[in-house]
């Protein structure tokens, strides 16, 4: 008998716990079918994965993605230190662009667009706490319209998604599944927003708490924050641990997440890692 893989079985698994797009048996039982005259069994997938909530990549390759923020908010400030030193170290990183701090910055986007090694993002265009969003048709436009400045800016369409505050559920990552988007989380907070840490606790901590197909979060909106002044030690130290820098698209490889209709289940907080 063939050996079913980890997917089939992490499929299987997610079938049972969610009870989304589950296959339901006829109602009518039907007559048996005489022996001889019986289809061999065929076992298939019963249910796909909801819309995945996707925190890291794959944990067996010594990659690691640098993400950045560009939080929508009441100043729509620029950190162009951060930028700089990606740009003259090297860094490949993924940008997730505020949709109201795109308009208030369409020179940046633009220029940000320039450069090959930074992949754009979607961070909603007024940065809501989306789960407590409950039309879902208000969900939808925070993305769709975020989608349509950063493409009149730049030329280019995000293809991932990352929730304000890092809030997100079953629901509102299914939603952004139909807007074409992957939720992309996270499991390597910088702390960079927290006033009390400095630069050095920051590339501790980030340096620490780094493991293979980890995606960090930080932030390219606020000049406040430690982030520009730690950010060169982070991308050293991290090379010296023997980590490749790369984009999130990169990271994942750009697989392709199986989604289906979320059930009518009480909606729970659910993680869906990376399969490698």
């Amino acid at each position: 008998m063939a050996r079913r893989s980890p997917v089939h079985s992490f499929l299987a698994l997610a079938a049972l716990v969610t009870s989304a797009c589950a296959w339901v048996p006829s109602t009518e039982p039907e007559a048996p079918l005489p022996r001889e005259q019986q289809a061999p069994v065929v076992q298939e997938p019963t249910a796909s994965v909801t819309a995945p909530i996707v925190t890291n990549g794959s944990r067996n390759r010594m990659r690691i993605a640098l993400t950045f923020d560009a939080c929508s908010t009441h100043k729509n400030e620029y950190d162009e230190r951060v930028i700089r030193t990606l740009v003259e170290t090297g860094t490949p990183a993924t940008l997730f662009i505020g949709g109201g701090w795109a308009l208030a910055n369409p020179g940046r986007v633009q220029e940000l667009a320039q450069y090959p090694g930074f992949e754009f993002g979607n961070h909603t265009f007024s940065h809501p706490h989306m789960p407590r969003v409950k039309d879902d048709r208000k969900v939808l436009e925070e993305l769709q319209r975020t989608q349509r400045v950063v493409y009149d800016l730049s030329g280019r369409i995000p293809k991932y998604f990352r929730p304000p505050f890092g809030e997100v559920d079953l629901r509102v990552a299914w939603i952004a599944s139909q807007a074409a988007l992957t939720t992309i989380n996270y499991d390597l907070p910088s702390g960079d927003p927290d006033r009390s840490i400095t630069p050095k606790r920051l590339v501790d901590w980030v340096l620490r708490q780094a493991s293979p197909g980890g995606i960090v979060v930080m932030h390219m909106n606020h000049k406040r924050f430690p982030t520009a002044q730690a950010l060169p030690d982070v991308i050293k130290g991290l090379r010296k641990r023997g980590f490749e820098l790369v984009t999130v698209g990169t990271l994942l490889e750009d697989d392709t997440w199986p989604t289906c209709m979320p059930s009518e289940e009480p909606e729970r907080p659910v993680v869906a890692n990376f399969i490698p």
